[in-house]
């Protein structure tokens, strides 16, 4: 079964071993790896890849949200060997599109979402 972030890989060879703790190797597949989660509607999954200091006390996810795809717009930095990283994303949904420049870190080894600009 093909990722549903839009890969055309595998998931057990995309965004499966991120989900499943694997560190994500680049900001873009932590991305993915977060729009697949949102996909299954695994908010444990978005809270922990969250950065702490922007992080929600709880997250409730929109019942019945049906996503569609995922189109990676633009990046910066976000590499195997940087420390930030944007990835500016649209994510389909059957009920219109979500548009986010989202800014990612990685400390510990672990790339985590800090926050993001919705458009």
């Amino acid at each position: 079964m093909s990722c549903p972030c839009g890969t055309g890989r595998p998931e057990d060879a995309c965004c499966g071993p991120v989900l499943d703790g694997r560190p994500a190797p680049t900001a873009e597949a932590l991305m993915r790896s977060r729009y697949t989660a949102f996909v299954r509607g695994d908010a444990a999954y978005l809270r922990s890849s969250w950065h702490p200091s922007t992080r929600p006390r709880k997250l409730r996810l929109e019942p019945g949200s049906v996503w569609t795809g995922l189109e990676i717009v633009g990046r910066s930095g976000g590499a195997l060997f940087d420390t930030d990283g944007v990835v500016e994303f649209r994510a389909h949904r059957v009920d219109g599109v979500l548009r986010e420049r989202s800014r990612f870190v990685k400390e510990d080894g672990r790339w985590l979402y800090l926050d993001g600009d919705v458009s």
